[in-house]
């Protein structure tokens, strides 16, 4: 994976070069005004921008309103989305009747997201309708940014601003990189996830500073080869593989490594969570290394009986198959007494599970402790606490 990761490093470097060279579309030259709406001018300057190989759209200082885009590919060659100013998201969720996503990046090879901009969902009034605590299937709400298809590309150097449900979105993305995002929310906002993975392969987040209200990143199913490095998590649920096992043909993931992340104060810390009685499914190549937790909730955990709102059935178990998972170097702080909890299924049991040098003490009077249900860890090194001390 080193060597892929170094190729795929050189080309976007190249990417990078080539559109700074490029002709500049300023979406001013389209009527474009700070305090005003920009939805035409940004659609009209992406149209001609994308017609011309190593193109740059730039969206200088200033505050502009901005209704629902697509941008759509593919495009003549390298094209740059550079946003210095503040985008400003319809504050009502009537505005998008009934659309998912406020800023698309759809079917483009070689983009490049950047200049320290700001994507503002103003999602406080969308968070005060959110009904996903309460129903199995809820009305999903605008994701700030979508990259649907987006293949040998980079994300730089941006922020996402409280959003109204997901933060970053990807969808059947390839050779992908995120770098110095910073993603913010309060945590008490619903379904916020900073950058939520799904169905894309070699994607490396680095650098990124998440603090949300729900986890700092997820990863879904048909993930493949994802590389999280140096991450900044809280507030927030953590950093997840899945929910997993919800819905029927759900695609293997494998090949996910979390890296030197820094959590703080977050409900989770690093977890693996699938739903009882869910169809066959496949995790495996999981591996967590050198990670610190500052007062984390549960900071590691796998979760087979995942069920939020108590909104499923726990009468069968989770039919997904988790192995080759590690968890090593994770040291801190816990908020709960249970530190490390592994509860894998019955069903399918875990399988080559690694759990070395953990030190986690609790944050309050008292030792932390650890639980293990249908797995049978390996353990080395420091263990605190001991693993396995309690199995069921």
């Amino acid at each position: 994976m080193g060597k892929n990761f170094c190729i795929a490093t050189v080309s976007l470097l190249l990417l990078l070069a080539s559109t700074n060279a490029g002709q500049v579309f300023d979406v001013k030259s389209y009527g474009a005004q700070t305090n005003g709406d920009i939805t035409q001018a940004l659609t009209q300057a992406w149209k001609a921008a994308c017609a011309v190989a190593g193109s740059k759209v730039v969206i200088s200082t200033g505050i502009y309103k901005l209704g629902l885009v697509t941008l759509l590919g593919p495009c003549k060659g390298a094209i740059e989305f550079n946003l210095q100013g503040t985008l400003q998201a319809p504050s009502d969720i009537e505005s998008f009747k009934g659309k998912d996503g406020w800023v698309v990046f759809e079917s483009i090879d070689s983009l490049t997201v950047s200049g320290g901009g700001v994507f503002d969902g103003q999602g406080q009034m969308a968070w005060q309708k959110n009904n996903c605590a309460k129903k199995y299937s809820c009305d999903i709400l605008p994701i700030n940014i979508r990259f649907n298809f987006i293949t040998n590309s980079i994300v730089q150097d941006i922020t996402s601003k409280d959003s109204k449900f997901f933060h970053i979105n990807l969808l059947g993305c390839k050779n992908l990189q995120f770098q110095h995002v910073t993603i913010t929310a309060p945590g008490d906002s619903p379904n916020t996830d900073g950058i939520h993975v799904g169905r894309s392969s070699q994607i490396n987040i680095t650098n990124a500073n998440i603090g949300t209200g729900d986890d700092c990143i997820s990863i879904g199913d048909g993930t493949q080869d994802i590389t999280i490095k140096q991450v900044t998590c809280g507030p927030g649920h953590g950093i997840s593989i899945g929910s997993l096992g919800r819905y029927q043909n759900e695609q293997p993931v494998s090949g996910v490594r979390v890296i030197g992340a820094t959590l703080s104060n977050t409900n989770n810390g690093v977890r693996i969570k699938t739903w009882p009685a869910s169809p066959s499914g496949i995790a495996s190549d999981i591996h967590f290394e050198n990670v610190i937790m500052d007062n984390v909730g549960n900071p590691i955990l796998i979760d087979q009986n995942y069920c939020p709102n108590n909104q499923c059935s726990n009468e069968s178990p989770s039919k997904v198959k988790i192995g080759n998972v590690s968890f090593k170097n994770i040291t801190g702080t816990s908020s709960t007494l249970e530190a490390v909890k592994l509860v894998c299924s019955k069903s399918v049991p875990c399988q080559q599970v690694v759990v070395a040098d953990i030190d986690l003490a609790y944050k309050g009077s008292g030792s932390t402790t650890s639980t293990c249900v249908n797995v049978q860890p390996a353990v080395s090194g420091k263990q605190n606490p001991p693993i396995c001390t309690k199995k069921i």
